[in-house]
């Protein structure tokens, strides 16, 4: 570990081969605390690269459980906003479900916020500890299947008190959101910093991704956001090219960022089971621009504008809320 160490404090990036190198050491825990300390330290200090993101997303992959499925997408995004919005991306997630699409939701309890995926999805009564043959079933039967990371990851025990030590975002903040056991080819992916836009689709692209939308608002959501432009970077068959969303020329007509924020999982899920049923505001809006992304990655529309309007028209519908019973059922 050493070696890997004393190259990332001389500020020089990781190869994707080293990178694997010091992630499997690290996940069958052969680092010892202070390796474990330094290595994601100074990589946060330096700035983590596409080829060390890409390294750890590999080896945490390689050791995670399977769920077998085919043509799904993930929604799952890096947190770490530091702006405790309403649970966006879960909600598109069940959106799209709704739409047809088939959507693997790998995520996690809160971390740096007030209530994560799954905790909004407990709030909600859908079972989140669930086996990998579990999650193939709810996804061929209800397109929606949640993967509850700490159940799918063992390998990160040897890291996790370390992390906690730290107490900040490490280069497993950016991991996390790639490593879907289900080895998802498409996905919508918010980031809490424009900087990593190109660094994530670059390591994307060491991955076996066919779609992808990393995106990250002016107003400094890892979400496609209702009230500021989202800068946007596509990686479409090895493609990266750059898009900017404007919710003016959509005419979403959000009114304030304050019906954004959110609180504890029970008033989060209200507010989902709210805008299911049909009521329209601004957390219908957030939800149906960002289900429109995982529209547009799935290949089920290709103008964003479209794929936002019947988002929209079926939010509003009453039909999501129909879908969630059947997917509260299991």
């Amino acid at each position: 570990m050493k070696q890997y160490i004393d190259k990332i404090k001389e500020k020089h990036n990781l190869t994707f081969d080293e990178s694997k190198a010091a992630f499997k050491i690290l996940m069958e825990g052969k680092a010892n605390d202070k390796e474990i300390y330094d290595f994601l330290t100074l990589l946060s200090i330096k700035g983590e690269a596409s080829d060390e993101i890409a390294g750890g997303v590999y080896v945490l992959r390689d050791k995670s459980k399977r769920v077998n499925v085919n043509n799904c997408i993930d929604t799952c995004g890096t947190g770490g906003d530091g702006m405790n919005t309403l649970n966006i991306s879960t909600a598109s997630a069940l959106l799209l479900a709704s739409m047809g699409v088939k959507v693997a939701k790998h995520g996690n309890k809160a971390v740096s916020s007030k209530c994560g995926s799954g905790d909004v999805l407990e709030a909600m009564d859908i079972k989140i500890n669930l086996e990998p043959n579990d999650v193939e079933d709810q996804i061929n039967k209800n397109n929606f299947g949640f993967m509850f990371a700490p159940n799918y990851h063992s390998a990160m025990k040897f890291v996790g008190p370390t992390r906690k030590k730290i107490g900040k975002r490490t280069i497993f903040n950016m991991i996390g959101p790639l490593s879907s056991p289900a080895l998802v080819k498409r996905q919508v992916i918010g980031v809490f910093d424009k900087k990593l836009l190109k660094i994530f689709a670059d390591a994307l692209n060491n991955l076996d991704i066919s779609f992808a939308w990393i995106v990250n608002s002016e107003d400094g959501l890892d979400e496609i956001s209702p009230y500021a432009k989202t800068n946007i970077i596509q990686l479409k068959d090895k493609v990266i090219s750059e898009i900017v969303i404007d919710p003016k020329e959509l005419n979403v007509n959000a009114d304030k960022f304050e019906n954004l924020i959110g609180d504890d999982s029970k008033f989060n899920a209200d507010k989902m089971i709210n805008i299911f049923n049909g009521e329209d505001n601004d957390f219908s809006k957030a939800v149906c621009l960002n289900a429109a992304a995982g529209l547009i990655v799935n290949e089920t529309y290709e103008n964003f504008a479209d794929a936002y309007n019947n988002a929209r028209e079926h939010i509003l519908s009453h039909k999501v809320f129909k879908h969630l019973e059947k997917i509260q059922n299991g």
